[in-house]
């Protein structure tokens, strides 16, 4: 199969390729070396209606196939994506600029997300409720789950492929139909996924991808016939679009700005690598990415010793070099950005201990960068900062650095590299995140586990069976 085939520059809608404008357009681009990949029509309002419309028609008949019908569905995407990722690892890496073992990995946990939600919908079910007292005196009620609906979903640019089947999968193991709006820097990835669901005989209409603006995005936000909004993204947008979701159920997972914590007890040099890794891998534009450090006084200067080291022999360059591990920022924007808060920071009297500038602005890369003597109102502390920036502070009592973690707005996931099983219990206990890994990164993430936050990190949890349970309506029958 040529690339062409599973390249497309329009809306996917009932089956069909749709895009009429020839001037409202998208253009990708590749992240590294900026050229172009495509020129992708938006959707224009009356071609967002007919994705609706048809969602909402397919939703009818999908909702109905049996759960080996769904199974059966997921498993032949799983095989024809098994067939193409070699094309969708190099998508992945064009438009996402994401370094090229990174995006192998993204396209295996892909593959995982599809098995995983055939099995659980063969698993699908309800329960028997206790009610043989007082007036349910003789009486039997069972619950049936049934699908809730046509799902409005939308996927960042950092995991094209990943977190688009993180919504889609579950929906289609629910029986819903799905709508599905990606980032405007990645569109080409989930058009490719769109491409190959007709190939292998998704139904029309059950996977729409829509490509479009802002303004038909909120048709969609409002459109009480879209019964889930399943977003991740950023939190300011996360929650202003929950604010104008109407009575839509909405499941939120959003940013935040990822802290580990160093004791003394701690494998220093295995920490230090791990953690060089956590922070600037994929130019740190992961949501868990690690972004504030926190190292017992004690043994501080030892583990900036091997964190310096660690850091110096991270490859840095272009994402389709094996091996490489910081490649280009998403656009010369952010680029900008993170400059901007690492400047401001130092204004107000930051240290530099490397990095802290641009290292190649014609392929929008920044250097991996820590700072240290921070303030907790700096951007780069309170922020997320969603590129290869860090900060690292030592800490003299474990309860303080708590604090410390915790007065942040955000609270998706955290790291403590620790031997001792005190600490690990107090942090689990007063910790404000959604998960805590042990002598690991906060970027870890199985995608059966329940993964979400807290705070402004987000509003319920993904994961296949997590994100399922929200796809579903149990409904009670009592005789």
């Amino acid at each position: 199969m040529e690339n062409r085939e599973i390249l497309q520059a329009k809306s996917f809608i009932n089956n069909e390729w749709i895009g009429h404008s020839t001037t409202n357009i998208l253009v990708v681009k590749n992240k590294f070396d900026q050229s172009s990949l495509a020129h992708v029509s938006y959707a224009d309002p009356s071609e967002v209606q007919f994705a609706i419309s048809n969602s909402v028609q397919a939703f009818q008949s999908y909702s109905k196939t049996s759960a080996e019908e769904r199974r059966d569905y997921l498993l032949k995407i799983k095989d024809g994506l098994l067939l193409e990722k070699e094309k969708f690892i190099n998508l992945i890496v064009s438009e996402a600029g994401k370094p090229i073992e990174y995006a192998k990995a993204e396209v295996e946990r892909s593959l995982f997300i599809l098995q995983t939600a055939a099995e659980e919908a063969m698993r699908i079910s309800g329960e028997a409720i206790a009610m043989d007292y007082g007036i349910g005196k003789n009486r039997t009620g069972l619950t049936k789950n049934f699908p809730l609906g046509p799902v409005l979903a939308m996927s960042p640019f950092n995991f094209p492929l990943n977190l688009a089947l993180h919504k889609i999968a579950p929906a289609l193991a629910a029986g819903c139909s799905v709508i599905l709006k990606p980032s405007p820097y990645t569109p080409l990835t989930a058009l490719a996924l769109a491409s190959l669901c007709k190939r292998v005989g998704l139904p029309s209409g059950v996977l729409n991808v829509v490509i479009c603006q802002n303004s038909e995005t909120l048709m969609m936000l409002q459109d009480e016939r879209l019964k889930l909004l399943s977003f991740t993204g950023s939190a300011d947008v996360g929650w202003m679009l929950k604010s104008k979701a109407g009575k839509k159920k909405v499941v939120l997972e959003l940013g935040g700005n990822a802290a580990v914590i160093v004791d003394r007890s701690a494998n220093l040099e295995e920490a230090a690598k791990m953690i060089a890794m956590g922070a600037y891998n994929y130019a740190g534009q992961v949501c868990i990415s690690v972004q504030r450090i926190y190292v017992d006084h004690s043994v501080f200067d030892q583990f900036l010793i091997h964190f310096k080291t660690a850091v110096s022999l991270l490859k840095i360059g272009s994402p389709m070099e094996e091996g490489t591990i910081v490649g280009p920022l998403i656009d010369r924007a952010h680029l900008e950005r993170i400059d901007h808060w690492v400047k401001e920071a130092t204004l107000k009297g930051a240290q530099i201990l490397f990095g802290g500038n641009v290292s190649d602005l014609e392929h929008n890369i920044y250097s991996p960068t820590l700072l240290t003597n921070t303030q907790a109102d700096m951007k780069i502390v309170c922020e997320e900062v969603f590129g290869p920036v860090a900060i690292i502070e030592k800490v003299q009592y474990f309860d303080e650095v708590i604090k410390e973690v915790n007065r942040s707005r955000y609270g998706l996931q955290a790291g403590l590299f620790t031997n001792q099983i005190s600490q690990m219990k107090y942090a689990h206990e007063n910790l404000e995140v959604g998960a805590l890994i042990i002598n690991g990164l906060p970027g870890f993430r199985v995608d059966t586990m329940p993964y979400g936050g807290v705070k402004d990190s987000g509003l319920g949890r993904e994961g296949v069976r997590y994100a399922l349970a929200d796809m579903l309506e149990p409904r009670l029958l009592v005789y």
